[in-house]
């Protein structure tokens, strides 16, 4: 006799268990909701992370193109010069920290011959750790400031500074006797953000400054801090330094009740909006 065995189909399970809070991913770049496969992370996320690892640290190893942000900065009208650290490549760089917040010493003649503008701003451009981010995002942020700082910013000198850490600006700017230093510098990069921008305001500048005498606006880029939005809390924060005669701890940032009260004249509005 033959027995005919009847089978139950077969239902496949979908090889990513979605996690519960997907519709979040929507919102924010942030690695929340990958899902799971079986005990472990989905294969594309895996890669993706890998990727956005690797993205990181060619951020941080990667050497800025002087000549060609020099080019650019000239192209918009800016005094531009170079400078550097003690650190004089990018292992050293990467290891020393201290050497990164020092002048090379046989730059100091060089600044010391350039003029400020009346009222003593003195604007560096470091690459920091990401030399990523000021390659992108330096030149669209300083055409945005300049229109609304153009009598402070008339004939104030800009300074490329290579190997540099944020302290840098201060030894820069005592020498050119600038009485507000704005540094301009490339961000630690994170695994979503590699190309991320920070600014640092800093009145009275002097080689030894800590960081609690600076204002600090971070995560200068189109997914971040907008261009206008930042040039604008930027010269807002630069003129109230330089009435009050200080930065730091002791000045708030009230850049949006001037915003919402002076007529929207700089829009807290993306790049792409019209």
């Amino acid at each position: 006799m033959i027995h005919k065995v009847v089978t139950a189909p077969v239902t496949e399970s979908p090889p990513v268990t979605e996690s519960v809070w997907t519709e979040w991913r929507r919102v924010t770049p942030a690695r929340v909701a990958l899902g799971r496969t079986g005990a472990g992370m989905p294969t594309d996320e895996v890669l993706r992370f890998g990727w956005a690892h690797a993205m990181a640290r060619d951020a941080v190893h990667a050497a800025l193109d002087v000549p060609k942000l020099e080019a650019a900065l000239l192209g918009q009208g800016w005094s531009v010069a170079q400078t550097r650290s003690r650190a004089q490549d990018r292992i050293t760089y990467l290891q020393r920290p201290d050497l990164g917040r020092a002048l090379d010493p046989h730059e100091g003649a060089k600044l010391r011959s350039l003029d400020v503008a009346a009222s003593g701003i003195c604007i560096v451009v470091g690459d920091g750790l990401s030399s990523l981010a000021i390659d992108r995002h330096a030149v669209p942020l300083l055409a945005a400031l300049r229109p609304l700082m153009k009598d402070e910013l008339a004939g104030s000198p800009l300074i490329i500074a290579t190997q540099a850490r944020v302290a840098l600006a201060d030894e820069v700017a005592e020498l050119l006797n600038a009485r507000l230093s704005i540094m301009l510098i490339g961000e630690r990069p994170g695994l979503s953000s590699p190309d991320s921008l920070g600014i640092y305001i800093t009145h009275g500048p002097f080689k030894g400054r800590s960081d609690a005498e600076r204002n600090c606006i971070s995560n200068v880029r189109p997914e971040g801090l907008s261009y206008p939005a930042a040039a604008f809390r930027l010269a807002w924060l630069a003129r109230e330094a330089l009435q009050r005669g200080l930065t730091g701890v002791d000045l708030k940032d009230e850049s949006d009740l001037a915003l919402v009260g002076g007529g929207n004249s700089a829009r807290l509005s993306g790049p792409d909006e019209k």
